[in-house]
């Protein structure tokens, strides 16, 4: 047996789950899973199927056969291989935990991922891609940024699935993230107040902040704007220094990476509008 995932979307309306796993019915498709959501704001309905399927149906004919339930319904379906490893890109500058904490995870199979390549504007993290025996390239931004740019584009090719920016800190071309919309997951620290620039938490351990955070989210052109996937955050005090900030901050952004990672991977995410629906496993 295969295993597929299903994801679903249409406007809100009764008898929506029985025409689709009726139709999976028909088809010999057993239904694992099933979990909806509906936007009560927008009347939007959002669906996430996982099934088996026999081994001799194929994605498309599953794929030809939904259309006539979504012509019929007016909505739209997606069927995705949950078999298929995806192919992965990791980015990063020199911050090597967050990159140690992928590529363990992989190793041990809690992240079911090919990672095809990793690529840094610095070679500091060059001896961990020898040591996992994975592709290393190295964009030297610093001597010409242009060249090094048009490099990355050339190696994020078609068959790379899904992009990790892995603290990576430089700035991805536009074409670069119009090419991967929904498939490249970046970090970030969270604040309130927000602290920009260098140094954000020597800054917010000057402002005596209370509560951090961190972010894990779909890069967009709008700087740390797009879709959010996964955030947590953690109370500080007085107490802390400004490393035991930082410490607990790292911890947290690796953790949400992570979290983001795995429910892309799994397909529990459907992009609506700049929103995101989570659905569990």
């Amino acid at each position: 047996m295969k295993r597929i995932v299903i994801h679903i979307n249409a406007s809100d309306q009764s008898g929506i789950v029985s025409e689709y796993t009726q139709a999976l019915s028909l088809m010999g498709i057993n239904i694992n899973s099933l979990e909806q959501h509906v936007e009560p704001d927008d009347l939007l309905f959002f669906m996430r199927i996982e099934a088996e399927v026999p081994n001799e149906s194929s994605i498309t004919s599953i794929k030809n056969k939904l259309e006539d339930v979504d012509i019929r319904i007016n909505s739209k379906s997606s069927v995705y291989n949950l078999d298929y490893v995806q192919n992965m890109a990791i980015l990063v500058t020199k911050e090597s935990l967050p990159l140690y904490d992928i590529l363990i995870k992989t190793q041990t199979g809690e992240i079911k991922s090919n990672i095809k390549f990793i690529g840094s504007n610095h070679r500091t993290l060059e001896p961990i891609a020898e040591q996992f025996k994975i592709n290393f390239a190295h964009f030297d931004i610093a001597s010409n940024k242009e060249q090094a740019n048009a490099n990355l584009h050339s190696q994020l090719s078609d068959d790379i699935d899904i992009v990790i920016l892995a603290r990576y800190m430089q700035i991805i071309p536009e074409e670069v993230v119009e090419k991967f919309t929904g498939k490249m997951i970046n970090i970030h620290h969270g604040f309130l107040p927000a602290f920009k620039g260098d140094n954000p938490y020597k800054k917010a351990w000057k402002r005596g902040v209370k509560i951090i955070g961190a972010t894990a989210h779909y890069v967009t052109n709008e700087l740390d704007e797009g879709p959010i996937i996964s955030q947590d955050v953690v109370r500080v005090s007085h107490h802390h220094s400004v490393s035991e900030m930082m410490n607990s901050g790292r911890n947290l952004e690796r953790n949400v990476l992570i979290e983001a990672i795995k429910a892309h991977l799994e397909y529990r995410i459907i992009l609506h509008g700049s929103r995101t629906i989570i659905f569990n496993k």
